[in-house]
């Protein structure tokens, strides 16, 4: 899939900086949706320290780059010890979806909920209700969502539970709606190979139109919060993916992609720097 929009292919520009030095201080897992405008709004997790507060920002942008913040969610709204990646999807009426993941604390388990708004400014005081509530034995996070003509597409990443002390284990799992409220769950669609560079899992980053896809993987605990982006393509079997024979393609993570109306793509992704901290970066990208 030479021609898949990759980290370097454009000129990067920093959306959001790191919110401060060092490990656990993040600004990435972005999702972002064309708005009527022309623009985009983008939604991403920023990490204050592995002890600090999570929040779920809400931005709009007239070119991706430059990002205007609307709304901030507050991991303290939820009661919630962490936050992941979001998701943004509209409903056949116009109006805006943000779904949310969250942390439970003193636990390894998440759950994700789904907020809904007449506009994107309204989601962050709009009433969460339960989406994907995860269980003992899965907890769910950084979901993609999508409306695909009357129907609702979910990708959701799950890590497993059922061995204490090995949580970062995960897998990608596929669900439908006739509503994008209420989830038929289909099980798991993508997951890491042994002995591989995902050996320890594989978690799906964005789906193109054409079934083409990216996604995090890492070969052992130890590279937890050092992913790497690969690529997958659709199987045949619906919603289901494999992983593309070669390795990882680039050194990033939470890789989103947006196809423009004009033609090429603009991608955002969440990048290491030196000291561990991470940025929101984004490239426009024409091919």
């Amino acid at each position: 899939m030479d021609d898949f929009p990759l980290p370097g292919m454009g000129e990067p520009a920093v959306a959001a900086p790191a919110p401060g030095a060092g490990p656990g201080f993040w600004a990435g897992a972005p999702c972002a949706v064309l708005d009527e405008d022309g623009g985009f709004v983008v939604a991403y997790r920023v990490r204050n320290g592995h002890d600090g507060n999570d929040q779920t920002v809400i931005a709009r942008s007239p070119d991706g780059e430059r990002l205007e913040t609307i709304g901030v969610l507050d991991e303290t709204r939820f009661d919630a010890m962490g936050m992941e990646r979001p998701a943004l999807a509209r409903t056949a009426d116009g109006r805006w979806r943000l779904w949310v993941c969250c942390a439970t604390r003193g636990s390894a388990h998440w759950w994700i909920d789904v907020l809904e708004a007449a506009t994107p400014e309204q989601l962050a005081g709009a009433e969460p209700r339960p989406a994907f509530p995860g269980d003992e034995r899965t907890a769910v996070k950084d979901p993609i969502v999508r409306r695909a003509g009357d129907r609702w597409q979910a990708w959701i990443c799950c890590h497993l539970l059922d061995v204490p002390g090995a949580e970062d284990r995960m897998n990608s799992a596929y669900a439908t709606s006739a509503d994008g409220l209420t989830w038929d769950w289909h099980g798991t669609v993508l997951e890491g190979r042994a002995g591989r560079w995902d050996a320890r899992g594989a978690r799906l980053t964005t789906v193109l139109p054409d079934g083409r896809a990216s996604y995090d993987g890492r070969a052992t605990a130890e590279e937890n919060w050092f992913e790497r982006t690969g690529l997958a393509r659709l199987s045949g079997e619906p919603g289901r993916f494999v992983p593309d024979e070669e390795g990882p393609v680039a050194d990033v993570r939470y890789l989103e992609v947006v196809e423009l109306p004009g033609g090429g793509h603009r991608i955002w992704y969440e990048a290491r720097l030196p000291d561990e901290s991470h940025e929101l970066r984004t490239e426009l990208i024409y091919s």
